[in-house]
């Protein structure tokens, strides 16, 4: 069941990790709980950002058009999902130097469920200011690596301290996922294709 393991990430994480790998639901389970939760950020940032503004600093807070942040909440969308698809690849690829042989099925639940306290910070954005988006996040991350180095070893069927090692090689690439993401955000920017502010 889509969603059917949220609460129990969060209770008890590592016997929700057991029964995700007894259970093995498959793809549409795992790429739906991706699908799902990754409207998310985009929709409350789409909201905040047309509805609310950004406050930054003491100055009156910054609006953007409704077209621009639909265009800019799409990508958002996008990136996310892409990330996750890639980060799930990167893990697959990965696995046979740390003597595991896991499906891309397998890696897709690891990647999207490790993702799910970063959807979900993205209720943050309905409170739009910076220090308490990164706030959120921060806490965000540091729960999603969490879950990661606990579902590691479960699901990629390999001893505790091997699976430690691959799960901060997974991490790495997780950073290098999100720098590319915001290398490729910041060169749109700078070709044109950024927010259009309303005064």
């Amino acid at each position: 069941m889509i969603l059917g393991h949220l609460v129990g990430l969060y209770t008890h994480p590592k016997q929700e990790w057991k029964q995700i790998d007894i259970r093995h639901e498959g793809l549409p389970n795992s790429m739906g709980h991706a699908l799902l939760l990754a409207l998310i950020p985009p929709i409350c940032a789409y909201y905040s950002s047309v509805n609310i503004g950004w406050q930054i600093g003491a100055g009156d807070p910054i609006f953007i058009t409704g077209n621009s942040a639909l265009f800019m909440a799409s990508g958002m969308y996008l990136a996310m999902i892409v990330g996750v698809c890639a980060l799930a690849y990167l893990t697959q690829w990965m696995s046979k130097t740390f003597g595991s042989d896991p499906t891309y099925t397998q890696c897709l639940e690891l990647a999207s469920y490790t993702a799910t306290p970063l959807f979900m910070a993205g209720v943050a954005a309905l409170f739009p200011v910076p220090w308490f988006v990164m706030l959120v996040g921060l806490v965000a991350v540091a729960y999603s690596v969490y879950l990661l180095y606990t579902g590691v070893p479960i699901l990629m069927h390999i001893e505790e301290e091997r699976g430690f090692i691959y799960a901060s090689s997974v991490v790495t690439c997780g950073l290098v996922l999100l720098v590319a993401i915001i290398a490729a955000s910041v060169i749109l920017w700078n070709v044109g294709i950024g927010p259009t502010f309303t005064h």
